[in-house]
């Protein structure tokens, strides 16, 4: 049995400022390459906010085969862990809410969120679900809302690998975020229990508008049970060696 170490980020919310998602996601990766982490997760939507207005989308998305997505790759660090980030994208015409696998500034390739909320019109559904591999770990991603549907788990199951890596942002209402305070990983761990994989999740937190977010950012182990998480309320780096077969 190997294991690889891995860090979730639960971070502040960037809206509309890529620029400052970027200088906050550099000192991140500097965290955590100096904890030898392999691995490094954000949240969803983290590059441009999760705006889910089409107007508002459709100004800061990116199109990944453009100079300006070049650009971002360009500015992230060549050393240190391989990162998983969720963006805007779009390609001819069309919105995707994205999670990009970036090592040492080399794009490997993307997932798009393939179960959307009602609210989420402006994007399209993604159709695949691929599997990613560093340093010897397989891994496949979901984000957020992908976690309430069973087939979701099931697809990264089916590839073989033993690890889904969560992006979420529940930045919501109050009064539902405490509605919710308890779900997150109750949902979540009811995949593990069926699938016998882990879950790693990544979230935003802080307050806006009326609005919170608190997490959680948190491992789940393959009985559903939170193994590691960051407190509530507080940006920071959970760090966690993942035990895993070759």
């Amino acid at each position: 049995m190997r294991s690889i170490r891995i860090a979730a980020a639960q971070t502040p919310e960037f809206r509309e400022n890529i620029d400052a998602a970027l200088d906050y996601a550099i000192k991140v990766v500097a965290l955590a390459e100096a904890d030898d982490v392999a691995l490094l997760l954000f949240p969803e939507g983290f590059l441009q906010g999760y705006l889910i207005d089409e107007p508002s989308a459709r100004r800061v998305a990116l199109d990944l085969a453009s100079a300006e997505f070049a650009q971002i790759l360009d500015r992230l660090p060549k050393s240190g862990p391989a990162l998983v980030m969720g963006l805007i994208e779009i390609e001819a015409g069309r919105l995707f809410n994205t999670a990009v696998v970036v090592d040492r500034g080399v794009f490997l390739g993307r997932y798009r969120k393939a179960h959307l909320l009602r609210g989420e019109q402006a994007f399209e559904a993604g159709k695949e679900s691929p599997l990613f591999a560093i340093g010897g770990l397989r891994f496949g991603i979901n984000i957020c809302y992908d976690t309430n549907f069973p087939e979701a788990a099931a697809k990264v199951a089916a590839l073989g690998a033993p690890v889904i890596l969560c992006l979420s942002n529940n930045m919501m209402p109050r009064v539902r975020a405490e509605a919710f305070k308890e779900l997150h990983n109750a949902v979540r761990g009811e995949r593990c229990r069926e699938t016998g994989l882990w879950l790693i999740s990544s979230d935003v937190t802080g307050e806006r508008d009326g609005r919170v977010a608190w997490g959680p950012t948190a491992v789940l182990n393959p009985e559903g049970q939170v193994v590691a998480q960051l407190p509530l309320e507080q940006a920071g780096l959970l760090v966690f060696d993942f035990p895993y077969d070759t």
